[in-house]
Order: structure tokens, then sequence, then C-alpha cells
């Protein structure tokens, strides 16, 4: 059994990997280029274990923000994860030792491929959900040091490297969109976006976006969770 959730980990994890080393190679050369080195990314990979945030990071480091500062942007950003971690606590309740970790590295990517509870037959399933995420925490790490070892030899313009994370969720929305067939809520993720992002602006719509999307959710949960259909 073991060896047989080894397999299916890995295959499954193969997708993340290649957007992984990609992105954590942008990651990598941004940081080097703001003058940190491989020690620095691959601290931030390992620890922080946040795409995106770590990419504002990389801006709050070089702009001498505040600690306070630091710790809102840190929410704002990744404020997401309080709502779709939700969906997990059944899955991760008898996880015994794998569960801290599990919890730790449930990245956007890692929750796309978890969320449906699927597991291959014949695994473990807690030792496939570690597997899983541990696969993609390595993948991370290694593309930050690989892009900071690159970025020090091969030295060129990182303008607009940084939305390699935002191509990422646009590339997992529309494998989503494609393996589903109920869209309801993703146009109303859409939507309240959209409602959000105008009435907000693009520096303050993230949490309002996610609590609309909630209530939204929850009011529509009678009509997606009809015959045959699993509840969100």
């Amino acid at each position: 059994m073991r060896s047989v959730t080894v397999k299916q980990a890995f295959y499954h994890s193969v997708p993340v990997m290649a957007g992984y080393l990609v992105l954590g190679t942008g990651f990598g050369i941004l940081l080097r280029n703001a003058g940190y080195g491989a020690g620095w990314a691959f601290a931030m990979s390992l620890l922080i274990y946040a795409g995106s945030l770590q990419f504002v990071g990389v801006s709050l480091i070089t702009g001498g923000a505040t600690a306070l500062t630091a710790v809102l942007t840190s929410l704002m950003v990744n404020a997401r994860h309080l709502f779709y971690s939700i969906s997990m606590i059944g899955k991760y309740k008898d996880a015994g030792r794998y569960k801290p970790y599990m919890i730790f590295a449930l990245t956007d990517e890692t929750y796309s491929i978890l969320c449906d509870g699927k597991v291959p037959e014949g695994a473990d399933e807690h030792l496939y959900r570690f597997l899983l995420s541990l696969f993609n925490h390595c993948y991370w790490v290694t593309g930050s040091v690989l892009g900071s070892l690159l970025g020090s030899m091969l030295p060129f313009s990182t303008v607009g490297i940084e939305f390699s994370m935002t191509a990422l969720f646009i590339a997992s929305f529309t494998e989503q969109w494609l393996s589903t067939k109920e869209h309801i809520p993703a146009l109303a993720g859409l939507l309240c976006s959209l409602v959000c992002l105008l009435a907000f602006g693009p520096e303050r719509f993230l949490i309002p976006d996610m609590l609309l999307i909630t209530l939204v959710l929850t009011l529509l949960r009678g009509q997606l969770s009809g015959p045959g259909k699993e509840q969100p």
C-alpha cells in the first residue's frame, strides 16, 4: 500500500510541479534582484510557503515595511485560506501525525487536487494527502533556490514577473471549470469579485470578496446540493 500511495501522490503532483518550478524560479530571481540570496529564498519558501505572499513579501522587505504592515498585508493576501480550508476539516480530522504539516502545506494548488476528497484506489488516504502536500512543497522550495542561483548568473529585467502567480491561479480556475459540470460557484465567485473590486478598489477588495462569496454560496447551498450533488 505504501508503494502505491507514494506513486499515486507523485503522479497527481506532477501538474503542480510544472507550475511551481517555474513560479518558484520567478520568485527566486525576483528576490535575488532585490539583494537577497539563495539562503533567503530557501528559508522563505520552506517556512512561509505562500506563493503570492512571498512575491508581495519582496516588496515589503525592500520597502522597509513595518511589522504591523507586514501582518495586515499577510492577513489580506492569505485570507482566502481561512475560507476554503474549512471544507478540509473532515478530511484531515483523523490524519494523526500528518495533520499539522498538512494544515501548514495546504496551498491553493494542493487544495485544488484534494478538495474533491477522492483518493486513488489502494492508497492510504492520509499518507497520500501528506505526500502530495510534501511533494508540492519540495517543488516550490527547489524552484525558489534554482531561481535565486540563476538570477545571480543570468541577470535580466524582472518587470512583470510577479504576474506568473496570477497566471497559475487562472490555470487552476480553468482546470476546475473544465473538470466540473456545475459552474454556479465559479460564476458566483467571479461576480462577487467584480462587485467588490469596483466597490472597494484593488487594494482592499479581497476580504470583503471572500465574505461575500461565502455568504452567496451559503444561500445557494440548497440549490447546489440537489440529488447526486456533493455539498460545497
